[in-house]
């Protein structure tokens, strides 16, 4: 295999969820750049058929499907809609989310459940689902977006920050779980990144405040974790399983 095979993906199959914008049309572009065939999956229909459409234009190989990854039945589907497309599901990518800012205090058990159900659920349902189809292929890669928040305090976010927290601790589980399958577990940990979902950081002083924060002096892009993404997708990281990637341009190197 030669250095341009092992860093590849072509004609791989790959899940994206929450593949309609943001993080996860990175994610799903340079996936599809790349050579492999995804499915992007987001509850947004006219989002992520939009997206789907663009990538197909650019000479990918997509297809969309609406799914909230909160709903066993949907993510069921899901995973059939990939197997009678491609065949096969060789890489899984749990980038959907959900989140909203408010006080500890004034916290309610709906909007916890709510974070928790969107953000954690979510990928176990999603894990186990694929990983099912892994088994039976005896190989498979599994990538889970956490966050940075999974590593520190994170004023009014407290469900979130939790949330990622056991995305990463989930992460390490199944590496070990699936390990005998051949079948690959890691994530990655994005710091402040500028997609549709965080607009708030465009108003001018916040966003100067957060570069402030960060030693490489900028808000990343949904590409810089797409190639992130890529590398754990590829051979070029397979003695890698059971680690979360922190790609957050230094911000937590200044704290203990």
């Amino acid at each position: 295999m030669n250095l341009l095979e092992r860093f590849g993906i072509k004609n791989r199959v790959a899940i994206v969820t929450g593949g309609g914008r943001g993080i996860g049309k990175g994610i799903a572009s340079i996936f599809a750049e790349a050579g492999a065939k995804v499915l992007i999956s987001d509850k947004m229909a006219e989002t992520v058929q939009a997206t789907a459409q663009e990538l197909c234009d650019q000479g990918g190989n997509v297809l969309a499907t609406v799914t909230d990854v909160r709903d066993s039945g949907q993510v069921a589907e899901m995973v059939k809609t990939a197997i009678e497309a491609f065949g096969r599901i060789d890489v899984l990518v749990n980038n959907a989310a959900g989140n909203f800012k408010t006080s500890f205090l004034d916290l309610s058990e709906n909007g916890w459940d709510a974070v928790v159900r969107a953000t954690l659920k979510s990928v176990f349902l999603c894990s186990s689902a694929a990983a099912k189809i892994m088994v039976g292929q005896k190989s498979g890669n599994i990538i889970n977006v956490s966050s940075m928040d999974a590593f520190r305090g994170s004023i009014s976010t407290a469900a979130y920050g939790a949330s990622k927290a056991g995305v990463v601790s989930l992460t390490k589980t199944l590496a070990l779980e699936l390990a005998p399958y051949h079948i690959r577990v890691n994530g990655i940990a994005p710091g402040h990144i500028d997609t549709p979902g965080t607009s708030q950081w465009r108003l001018p002083e916040v966003v100067e405040q957060l570069r402030g924060s960060i030693p490489l002096g900028r808000l990343g892009q949904p590409e810089d974790i797409a190639t992130v993404a890529l590398f754990l997708a590829s051979d070029a990281s397979s003695y890698m399983t059971g680690e979360t990637i922190l790609v957050d341009g230094g911000v937590l190197l200044s704290r203990p």
